[in-house]
C-alpha cells in the first residue's frame, strides 16, 4: 500500500467509534482510468486547465481514507483514526455528518462500468483488515448515506459478490 498525505482531513470528534465503512466510486475525468488525476484532486494539486471538467470542480476540498485503482493497488490518503472529507452532508441510521464515524474506500471506476475482479479482491482484503483494528459494524454506498445527492458506487457494484467474500474466513 502506497501512502499520500491528503490535507483534506481533520481531527474526528472525541470518543467516537469508527462502525462504518462507506464505498463510493470515482473516475478523473470522468469515465477515464488511470493517471494521477484523483491523486491530485485529493492533495489539492489539480490543474483545472487540464481537462474542461475539471474546471467545474476547482477549489473542491476532498478525500478517501483509501482509492482502490483497477488493477487493485491500493493508495491511503488519510489515516483512519483522522476524518477525511469524502461523505459530504449524511446520514446513516439517524446519525448525520458520516465523515465522523466512517472510514473512506474510493474505488477507480464509473457508475455506469462493472468494478474490476483485482478491485474486490483488495476491497475485501481492507475491509477484514479494517474490521480488526476497528468496531466496523456496518457498510453503505456513499448513495445510501447521501441519497438524492449521491449515486455512486452505482447499480453496477456487485454488493452479492463483496458480502460473500466478507462471509469467508480471512486469509
Amino acid at each position: 500500500m502506497r501512502i499520500v498525505d491528503s490535507p483534506n482531513q481533520d481531527e474526528r470528534p472525541p470518543d467516537t467509534e469508527i462502525t462504518l465503512v462507506v464505498l463510493h466510486s470515482i473516475s478523473l475525468p470522468p469515465g477515464e482510468y488511470g493517471g494521477d488525476a484523483i491523486e491530485r484532486l485529493f492533495t489539492n494539486r489539480l490543474d483545472s486547465a487540464a481537462h474542461p471538467y475539471f474546471k467545474e470542480i476547482e477549489g473542491l476540498k476532498v478525500s478517501a481514507h483509501f482509492l482502490i485503482r483497477r488493477d487493485g493497488s491500493v493508495i491511503q490518503f488519510v489515516p483512519v483514526e483522522r476524518r477525511a472529507w469524502h461523505a459530504g452532508v449524511s446520514c446513516w441510521r439517524g446519525r448525520e455528518r458520516c465523515n465522523d464515524f466512517s472510514v473512506g474506500i474510493e474505488l477507480e471506476g464509473s457508475e455506469d462500468d462493472v468494478f474490476a475482479p483485482a478491485q474486490y479482491d483488495s476491497l475485501v482484503f481492507l475491509i477484514q483488515q479494517l474490521r480488526n483494528t476497528l468496531p466496523i459494524r456496518d457498510l453503505a454506498a456513499h448513495s445510501d448515506v447521501a441519497p438524492g445527492r449521491k449515486t455512486d458506487p452505482g447499480a453496477h457494484f456487485d454488493w452479492a459478490r463483496l458480502l460473500a467474500a466478507l462471509a469467508q474466513p480471512a486469509h
